[in-house]
């Protein structure tokens, strides 16, 4: 943190009416003086130059003689006297009395309040960064360098003149870049190396020769999976060296180079620092409520508390907990993980991994959420299970954080979500002995003892009702099976009856018991103690049992529920909250509740044994699929204003949710997501398959985003074979169009043509209007990517027409814009631009913020072809900034690389290389191969540019691989890249 110029002593200010009048001055760009809000004039260059250089004197006294060599150097003018003592003077009048002060003949800035100049706020901040820093506080130092390094307003000192200035510009740059290697050391240090990477590679264009740099970049590369680029950075290094001054890379840049060759483990992850026990950037607390009657297990408590307090000093702390259903994993892990929370000040993270159910989580879905509660931006988030759970262990390192895995699969399924840091640990639970997971402290969880199972009966009903009656509450756990759940459920039917005693509760049990006498031994204590806490419930709480059981969503929603019940919602939230005192429901947060997986089973036992007809358990389904429909329809129609999709999907019995913003509509549907997938997935039959195509059709965010995209594709492949088994080509047809959408987005583009033909030819046979719109514009899409230029026009011709006959504006800009794309590669660039204009004008008459960055996007690239350049980064940044707001990292990605396409148009490589950068992170698994291969391309041109070129032909080797792997016409083009790049090499 050395290295910065010496500043003035301030003083603190005083009352808040001097802060509101203080004076404030600026080096870090063009010198500034402000009192309060109100800029004061500072006068012309060179008195500003004397400004600065007495700001810069930390308060001591500059001679005359230094001002004016400060100002004119070697070469003053004949009055350069009276000259400074003219600027002192109006500097006088500018400022409060007593801050600029005459004295030996010279002069001096004084007294200024604490934080009046941006360079002792710097000094300040990289103080306490260092200190945060030694302390192991990575995050809060990052944090702290990056307030210092916004401090800079472009170029020190800038427009002043003198030999002085000069200088203190040089210094001021050199602590700039100091500061920002510091930052940048520390990102790679918090596993933030994808970011980084396109911020090294401009720095290292801007300044080639500072081997630091470079170093970094090698770092940041190799740890993003880029060895051969990272080795290319240290042989372009090493020539640019010897060309420029004659030498070779300094020692530190050559032992990188060997242990990159030698694939050095200790590279591949950051050092790991001192956890931060002062200031962590997020500390999540998700662990579910432990129940205040927690009883027995004691050790088990004791074991697994000494397993989790040796993580300290430990690589990882893992116990996995096995065990049936029932027995109460769960509850001992959440009642153990509380008890240990002091030794895990940084945090601790609960999924349930829903390994009991028939679509267990999955781990990238689970990453992606851990990494967001752990303060990583969804910007920053890979789409790899491998790239996540490699961030996942970058974030951890050094910091202290347990981990809770409930309900887990198998230890396939836990290993990528292991912290696998020191001082970090992890609670498992499932219902299969996890063997195969290394290093893990593995228990077997049984029943509980006859004595604990009393004492949890004695927590629930209390010691006077059970003192009297101690044989027959013996009878009721044995009854229970002494398992936790059964005896919570009977304990709290029992509490809830006052007139009854234990004896009757026996009794009941007992004959529940006979009646349940075929099931087999493992499952008969616990259905029979669902049996008596079902039977003794109200008709409207054993209803809404039975019908929320049904739904195949990992929990529900209240809106939902109320769908599902077809209640209003205060009397819906009564009747769950009714549940969950009796134990029958959990409430996995406000506002959502679940089932255990068990319950669940008996609910829906109970709603083929007890409803009246099967037509009720069929319109409660219905209700749900006809809520999340209405309420997915209207995301879709405030995402897209004037969009027509909304008026030809299936009518709806019942209403959605209404939302104030656009912000909390995406809310809405990506917390949803889970449970309207399966909502989907489980209406793909019979009279709810239609609306469940269109159900599918309106929440396409969640494949256009990537959020849910293989969940999203799993559903539609289920309802395209669901509609075929039925012979609807009306819903097929959508089914198959929306399969076609979603491949387009994962860039599975042969693919998505074939089924964007057959869902015109569907959808024509079934006389459906809009998707063979749709279907036409993909189609032209399609054929333009495949370079048949005559069918794409006739195609996105059709869907103009089309869109425009169904009344459908929204679509018909939509197809506009890819018209003008194919006029712009067929050498029209002047129609392009008015077509994109046309269509851009058109979403923004409809107010369709989203679309209308889809023809911000296009009017960007039209006006970049056709040497515009400053107009195509306006229209390209506004559509940049919509695109992120609503979490469409697909149009983030392929924003950045039309910039990125711009800058090299525009002669600005370096530029063009850092939006290529963060391109390849948002499309490295979203976008697909084949977009990739075009942002790689271009990577290398920028790289080229900036005189990387062995990394420039690593880049150009990736993307020929894949464009011969695709068989894609751009590989050509890369062959002739790599052979002109080979002979300037040679």
């Amino acid at each position: 943190m050395d290295g910065g110029p010496r500043v003035p002593e301030q003083r603190r200010p005083g009352s808040g009416s001097e802060e509101s009048t203080a004076l404030r001055f600026s080096v870090l760009g063009p010198v500034r003086a402000w009192r309060g809000p109100v800029s004061l004039n500072t006068g012309s260059p060179q008195q500003r130059a004397l400004l600065a250089a007495l700001l810069l004197r930390e308060g001591r006294t500059a001679t005359a003689g230094e001002l004016i060599d400060a100002l004119w150097g070697d070469d003053p003018p004949s009055q350069a006297l009276a000259a400074v003592r003219t600027y002192a003077s109006r500097l006088r009048k500018a400022l409060d009395a007593g801050v600029l002060v005459s004295e030996s003949g010279g002069y001096a800035v004084r007294g200024l309040p604490e934080g009046a100049l941006d360079v002792a706020e710097v000094h300040d901040l990289a103080n306490e960064a260092e200190k945060a820093k030694s302390s192991g506080a990575l995050g809060h130092a990052r944090d702290l360098l990056g307030r210092a390094l916004g401090l800079w307003d472009g170029e020190p000192l800038a427009g002043l003149p003198g030999p002085y200035a000069e200088a203190q510009r040089v210094r001021l740059e050199e602590w700039r870049l100091q500061l920002l290697e510091s930052r940048l050391d520390m990102d790679l240090e918090q596993g933030c190396h994808a970011e980084a990477v396109s911020e090294l590679t401009a720095l290292t264009a801007a300044h080639p020769l500072r081997e630091r740099l470079r170093e970094l970049l090698m770092l940041a590369l190799y740890r993003s999976g880029r060895q051969a680029e990272a080795l290319a950075v240290y042989a372009d290094t090493r020539r640019l060296l010897a060309d420029e001054l004659g030498v070779d890379p300094r020692p530190g840049l050559r032992e990188l180079q060997n242990r990159i060759l030698q694939a050095d483990p200790g590279l591949a992850e950051p050092s790991a620092p001192a956890a931060e026990t002062v200031t962590a950037p997020v500390r999540p607390h998700q662990l579910p409520a432990t129940v205040p009657d927690f009883t027995g297990r004691v050790s088990f408590v004791s074991e697994l508390s000494d397993v989790l307090a040796s993580a300290e000093g430990r690589v990882m702390a893992v116990s996995a907990l096995a065990g049936i259903g029932g027995v109460g994993k769960t509850t001992l892990a959440v009642h153990v993980a509380h008890q240990s929370r002091s030794a895990f000040p940084d945090g601790q993270l609960y999924v349930d991994l829903q390994g009991a159910g028939s679509r267990s989580a999955e781990p990238e879905t689970v990453l992606g959420a851990f990494l967001r509660a752990l303060g990583t931006p969804d910007s920053a988030i890979p789409d790899s299970l491998e790239e996540r759970s490699a961030l996942y262990r970058s974030v951890l390192d050094g910091r202290r954080v347990l981990v809770l895995l409930d309900n887990a699969r198998d230890a396939a399924q836990v290993r990528p979500l292991l912290p696998g840091m020191e001082g970090c640990a992890a609670l498992v639970t499932s219902r299969v002995r996890m063997v195969d997971l290394a290093g893990a402290h593995l228990i077997d969880l049984d029943v509980m003892s006859p004595e604990e199972a009393l004492q949890l009966f004695t927590k629930i009903v209390g010691a006077e009702r059970v003192a009297s009656e101690r044989e027959s509450a013996l009878d009721v756990v044995a009854a229970c099976g002494f398992l936790p759940l059964a005896i919570r459920i009977a304990a709290s039917r029992l509490a809830a009856r006052r007139t009854w005693t234990v004896s009757v509760l026996a009794a009941k049990l007992a004959d529940e018991r006979r009646r349940l006498d075929e099931l087999q031994a493992g499952d008969l204590a616990v259905k029979a103690t669902f049996e008596l806490g079902y039977g003794q419930l109200e008709p409207a709480q054993a209803r809404a049992f039975r019908l929320l059981g049904l739904a195949d969503g990992p929990d529900i929603s209240l809106a939902a529920a109320a769908a599902v019940l077809d209640l209003p919602v205060e009397d819906t939230e009564d009747v769950l909250e009714s549940l969950v005192d009796t134990s029958l429901v959990e409430s996995a947060a406000p506002g959502r509740y679940r089932y255990h997986d068990l319950v669940r089973l008996y609910a829906r036992a109970c709603a083929e044994r007890d409803e009246s007809s099967p037509a009720e358990r069929g319109a409660a389904l219905s209700r749900l699929l006809d809520f999340y429909l209405a309420t997915a329809a209207g995301v879709y129609g405030i995402e897209r204003p004037g969009d027509r999709l909304v008026d030809h999907l299936e009518e709806t019995g019942v209403d959605g949710l209404v939302f104030p913003d656009r912000r909390a509509a995406q809310d809405w549907l990506y917390s949803e997501a889970m449970p309207l997938l399966a909502c989907v997935r489980q209406s793909a039959g019979g009279t709810t398959l239609r609306r469940a195509v269109d159900l599918l059709w309106a929440a396409v965010d969640l494949a256009e985003s990537g959020a849910n995209f293989k969940e999203y594709e799993a559903a539609g492949t289920t309802l395209r074979d669901a509609a075929r088994e039925a012979a609807d080509s009306r819903a097929e047809g959508r089914a198959v169009l929306v399969l076609a959408n979603a491949r387009h987005f994962s860039g599975q583009f042969e693919q998505a043509h074939q089924e964007a033909r057959q869902a015109l030819a569907l959808s024509e046979a079934a006389d459906d209007a809009l998707p063979c719109c749709w279907a036409a514009n993909l189609l032209g899409i399609y054929s333009f990517y495949q370079s048949r230029y005559d069918e794409a026009e006739e195609f996105l011709e059709r869907a103009i027409a089309s869109f425009r006959a169904c009344g459908d504006l929204s679509g018909a800009a939509s197809a506009l814009c890819n018209l003008s794309r194919l006029h712009l590669q067929t050498e029209r660039a002047d129609s392009a631009v008015g077509l994109a204009r046309q269509g851009t004008e058109m979403y923004e008459e409809l107010g369709h913020t989203l679309k209308a960055a889809n023809g911000h996007y296009a009017l960007g690239l039209a006006l970049g072809k056709n040497s515009q350049p400053a107009d195509a980064v306006a229209h390209l940044g506004q559509a940049l900034t919509v695109f992120r707001a609503s979490r469409q990292r697909l149009w983030e990605g392929m924003t950045l690389f039309r910039l990125a396409e711009v800058d090299l148009l525009a002669q600005r490589p370096a530029q063009a290389a850092a939006n290529a950068e963060m391109a390849l992170t948002p499309l490295r698994e979203i976008g697909g191969e084949w977009r990739r291969g075009n942002v790689l391309t271009v990577l290398g041109k920028a790289l080229n540019g900036i005189g990387q070129s062995g990394r420039a032909q690593v880049c150009w080797t990736e993307a020929l691989e894949i464009y011969e792997r695709l068989e894609s016409p751009e590989a050509e083009e890369v062959r002739g890249l790599l052979a002109r790049a080979g002979a300037d090499c040679a």
